[in-house]
């Protein structure tokens, strides 16, 4: 079974995620911000990461830039914010990221995103 961990401070979005991705027969894991997050990827390696833009204690952007930067960085990520300018898409995936999507998102968008990086 694939596995993801959704990186979000809104328990909100991290429920609507873990419900779509369960759907989608993945294991879930959460982190409500970048440093508990980087924790849980250095204990446990996922396939995907859904990631958060702007969350307190340590930012999705910091977290990218730190876990591309750490030995075991082969997980998929899949920024998915409500920043949606060019600057911060290409920031984005300068800094990484395999994919961007837009909240709110749905279960196709989700499922589409994941067939893009081939988690699906």
């Amino acid at each position: 079974m694939k596995t993801c961990l959704i990186v979000d401070d809104s328990k909100v979005i991290r429920k609507v995620a873990r419900h779509i991705l369960e759907t989608l027969q993945f294991e879930v894991d959460e982190a409500s911000d970048g440093n508990e997050a980087l924790n849980q990827c250095a204990a446990r390696e996922p396939d995907v990461i859904l990631l958060d833009w702007n969350m307190p204690i340590m930012s999705g952007m910091d977290f990218l830039r730190a876990y591309r930067a750490s030995q075991n960085s082969a997980a998929k990520v899949i920024f998915c914010t409500t920043e949606n300018g060019i600057a911060h898409i290409q920031a984005a995936i300068d800094a990484g990221a395999d994919e961007y999507v837009m909240k709110p998102f749905d279960r196709e968008t989700l499922e589409t995103k994941l067939q893009l990086v081939g988690c699906i």
